[in-house]
């Protein structure tokens, strides 16, 4: 079984550029700065609503695997996802230091890049594109 999200050639930019609410557009040109200064990778779009960063090879105990991106985001009409691939373990110290946010299962949910400390972020992206590189 193949991953329904894939990478893509779609502009991740122009994608960006279609973002209406200006606050959110503007959150997501600085995120795309600090992943690619923090990965040295090139954004991809995967679908039609992720940037990913990276390339990863997992493979789960049932046999299941495929590829995906090491750490990546979509600007939601909610928030910002912040995809670290299940890297929460470990982090619950800078978590705490983060600022405002939600988890979901593998996501760290944020309204605003002002409601967050982006040396924290940038820590805690670094760590989880190393450890998903792995």
């Amino acid at each position: 079984m193949t991953n329904k999200t894939q990478a893509n050639n779609q502009s991740v930019k122009d994608f960006l550029n279609s973002i209406e609410n200006k606050d959110r557009k503007a959150d997501s040109f600085k995120l795309l700065s600090i992943m690619e200064s923090i990965t040295g990778d090139k954004a991809v779009m995967w679908g039609s609503s992720i940037i990913g960063f990276g390339d990863w090879h997992y493979k789960y105990a049932s046999g299941r695997e495929g590829n995906w991106f090491r750490v990546g985001f979509s600007p939601r009409k909610n928030a910002i996802s912040l995809y670290t691939n299940n890297y929460f373990e470990g982090i619950s110290d800078a978590m705490k230091n983060l600022g405002k946010y939600k988890t979901g299962k593998s996501c760290i949910y944020i309204k605003s890049m002002d409601d967050i400390d982006k040396n924290v972020l940038n820590d805690l992206l670094r760590r989880a594109y190393e450890q998903n590189g792995s």
